[in-house]
């Protein structure tokens, strides 16, 4: 169970705080983002920027028709219209001008509400799509890493921060075509300031200066703080999950473990939650601080404006297109700097997603790969292998010199930690050897195609995965190209005894397994392990692994299981991992090892023979049943 942080998000660790370089040159993340939105939908993409580029220019021209409207107010007062009605004024056509500008306006408010709603539905089209692309884009590069990435701790929180990114990103999107967007409004806005009042220009962007400073430096400093919480954020996922999972349920009840488990998410939670107060805190009052120099910047510039006008250099219309374009480019500017220091930090979150998506397998085909042999002749030989886990100095196999050979069927026992499943691993080259090599035919395993080989290897972990789907999806998943093959389906449950648990399942193969969703049935573990063992009898692989798939079940039914699987092994390579010896003596060969060491080899018979480890082990087995 994770411990509660007795720190805080400073403390966490490393510190990334970037600074103010590190904050522009994230900046280099946003063309290659850019490019994925085009190739997600450029026709999409297309269709909202050019909404946008029609709507950047109508808050412009709305205003100046607004200012229209008032002079000719002003005038139509100013040379008295004397008519005792409306109708009457209408009839004469000295309103025509006036109701002509009236309408125009009107038909520009309603084509921008139009171009509004058609953005925003172009924008929630396109974030979907974006969002399920780069989601598919980072589960297939998750796909190509080595084992080791994922065991790797620091690899962890890097990937829940990527995973959080293919979500959280999407609203960029929108950001960056509406800065553009802005940017293309305030230019129309300033040409018009340009003419009347140069240096209100400079004005408005010495006033916005300090903002958008102050902006930058807390987006950098909200981006510190959840970088720096990312592995609380993964502990308080995974308190959540273990409190109400179905996989818990038993044992929380049993030992009361949900107050336990509250008390430490309610701990997680407080910390996180302190850490982000004291950030908003300083965030709003320096926020309010200096946006006030925003708005006394705009005062001074309405100030000035209304002195033109009571001087008569501008007229009443004048006045208001002024005001208003002022007030409106002061938002647009704040608004563009502000957009522009939050992209900025948005860019910063993108190196979580880049930074991912940068990462390379160690374990890969070479260019000039070779195929599996087939059949493989001789079998795999290992040649002094020596394999330690990354950021261990503890050595998980040393010194391993022995042959598996084609057709035979070879047990590994031992204790736990032995080395047992990491053998297998690198069997399937989920790990390289640090020292020594490992042979099939002759060759150097990592002379072959990765895909190749591990199409090759069939291995049923003890930690199978349970799969929610249905049984056949279960079995299937085991070839996920002949998913849809019932006979091979059925033949694989048939090998693995399977058969007899689908048979009493209400739908049969087409049965929904495991408690997640609501139609969902729930298998004993011994069921769910011949379910996984089916599963590798879907693969037509020439090497056949069973790592301790069978723990769950009685000694009796172990035993029939490997019994049946060395009857089915005719013609292929086989490996049995297994803690109950009595179950591996069906093996042609037996390795015992000890420590990462290979202690002893040969048959039951010799090995019992022999007197040694292997001997002593069985006789305390057998010494339980009797």
């Amino acid at each position: 169970m994770p411990q509660a942080p007795t720190r805080t998000a400073a403390a966490s660790g490393t510190d990334p705080r970037p600074s103010l370089r590190d904050r522009f040159h994230a900046l280099r993340n946003i063309p290659p983002f850019l490019r994925q939105i085009w190739a997600t939908s450029p026709l999409l993409t297309l269709f909202t920027l050019g909404l946008r580029l029609v709507r950047a220019l109508m808050p412009v021209v709305t205003l100046y028709i607004g200012k229209l409207i008032i002079d000719e107010v002003v005038r139509l007062v100013g040379v008295g219209v004397g008519f005792d009605s409306l109708l009457a004024a209408w009839r004469s056509g000295v309103l025509d001008h006036l109701a002509w500008l009236v309408l125009a306006e009107l038909g520009l408010a309603v084509l921008s509400d139009l171009l509004g709603r058609l953005v925003s539905y172009g924008d929630s089209l396109l974030s979907e799509l974006f969002t399920n692309a780069t989601s598919v884009r980072l589960m297939e590069h998750a796909a190509t890493l080595d084992l080791a990435d994922f065991e790797d701790p620091e690899l962890q929180d890097k990937l829940e921060r990527a995973r959080r990114q293919t979500m959280g990103r999407s609203n960029l999107m929108s950001q960056l075509f509406g800065q553009v967007q802005d940017a293309i409004t305030v230019v129309s806005f300033a040409v018009g300031l340009l003419v009347y009042a140069p240096w209100l220009i400079l004005l408005l962007a010495v006033a916005l200066i300090p903002a958008f400073v102050g902006e930058s430096h807390f987006n950098a400093l909200g981006y510190s703080l959840n970088f720096a919480w990312t592995p609380e954020r993964r502990q308080l996922e995974y308190v959540r999950q273990m409190g109400a999972s179905v996989e818990t349920a038993k044992e929380v009840k049993i030992f009361n473990l949900h107050r336990y488990m509250i008390t430490r998410y309610r701990e997680l939670a407080e910390a996180f939650f302190r850490a982000n107060r004291a950030l908003a805190r300083r965030r709003a009052l320096w926020g309010t601080l200096l946006a006030a120099l925003g708005t006394l910047g705009y005062y001074v510039a309405y100030a000035y404006i209304a002195w033109r006008t009571v001087h008569g250099d501008f007229t009443i219309g004048d006045l208001t297109f002024l005001a208003s374009s002022f007030r409106r480019l002061r938002q647009l500017l704040e608004g563009l700097l502000v957009g522009f220091s939050q992209v900025a930090g948005q860019a910063l979150y993108l190196d979580d997603l880049f930074s991912f998506f940068a990462i390379k397998p160690g374990i890969a085909s070479p260019p000039d790969a070779l195929p599996v042999p087939r059949p493989i002749a001789e079998g795999f030989r290992f040649e002094n292998v020596g394999f330690r886990y990354p950021g261990t100095e503890r050595w998980a196999l040393r010194g391993l010199d022995f042959e598996l050979r084609a057709g035979e069927v070879l047990a590994l026992v031992g204790e736990n930690g032995a080395g047992k499943t990491t053998l297998v691993k690198l069997l399937a080259r989920l790990y390289d050897p640090d020292e020594g090599r490992i042979l099939l035919d002759g060759r150097d395993l990592r002379e072959y195609d990765l895909d190749d080989l591990r199409a090759n290897i069939g291995v049923i972990f003890q930690d199978f995965v349970r799969y929610h789907l249905t049984a056949a999806e279960n079995i299937g998943v085991g070839q996920v190209d002949a998913m849809d093959d019932r006979d091979r389906i059925e033949e694989a449950a048939r090998r693995a005894m399977a058969d007899e648990v689908i048979a009493g399942l209400p739908q049969g193969y087409e049965q929904l397994i495991g408690r997640r969703f609501r139609t969902g049935v729930d298998l004993s573990g011994g069921q769910w392990q011949k379910i996984a063992i089916a599963r590798g009898y879907m693969r037509d692989a020439q090497v056949m692994i069973l790592d301790e798939p069978t723990a769950a079940l009685d000694a009796r039914s172990e035993f029939e299981v490997f019994q049946r699987f060395r009857e089915l092994s005719d013609q292929r390579t086989a490996v049995l991992i297994s803690h109950r010896f009595s179950s591996v003596r069906m093996a042609d060969r037996i390795l015992v090892l000890a420590e990462g060491r290979l202690e002893a080899s040969g048959t039951h018979e010799e090995l019992m023979a022999a007197g040694g480890r292997y001997a002593e082990l069985f006789e305390l087995q057998a010494a339980g049943y009797r």
